[in-house]
């Protein structure tokens, strides 16, 4: 008899839902972090990223570019790493806290260790992005923008959708397809 392989759930978190809570989520600063952390922004962008994928890799500059860009406005990104370290020896804790010194995140960069916070987003691949406005209801999820490759770039998802509800109007597309390297679950 063949043993079963374990079956990957995941939560659909769909717009305009309330975002499912999650706390004490170790940084990579060791500070611990929750969803109430970021109570005072007006809007929290979480991106769930890994160190080892290629097009997390060439977004990285574009993630520190939006911190910068929107933190005058009181928006706020946080990374959450949720690739099993075990199967994935680029996402352990320590490598990072190497990654974040070596690039300079301007964010929260956290480990969801148990991958409990990746499952109820309903996240998939890295990256993936969702969008939180100020009550902390579901406004944009998908991808960061159309390419991996900036030169390459006609659509700034993320940025359109920050944008819209900066000018509280309704987002334009509430939802994108992501696109990347699957979460190792």
């Amino acid at each position: 008899m063949e043993a079963e392989l374990p079956q990957v759930r995941t939560e659909t978190f769909t717009i305009a839902a309330g975002a499912p809570d999650f706390g004490n989520l170790l940084g990579v600063d060791g500070e611990r972090y929750s969803l109430s952390s970021f109570q005072n922004k007006r809007m929290l962008v979480l991106l769930f990223i890994s160190n080892g994928c290629p097009t997390v890799k060439a977004c990285q500059d574009r993630m520190i570019k939006i911190q910068r860009d929107y933190e005058p406005k009181n928006v706020q990104l946080v990374a959450l790493n949720s690739n099993n370290p075990y199967l994935s020896p680029a996402d352990t804790y320590s490598e990072m806290v190497l990654r974040n010194q070596g690039k300079g995140f301007n964010f929260p960069y956290v480990k969801d260790e148990d991958r409990t916070v990746a499952r109820a987003y309903g996240a998939v691949c890295t990256p993936h992005v969702f969008l939180l406005d100020e009550e902390r209801r579901l406004r944009y999820k998908g991808r960061i923008d159309d390419s991996r490759n900036p030169e390459r770039v006609t659509i700034s998802d993320l940025r359109n959708a920050i944008d819209d509800l900066l000018a509280n109007s309704p987002v334009r597309v509430s939802e994108t397809t992501p696109f990347g390297c699957s979460i190792v679950w």
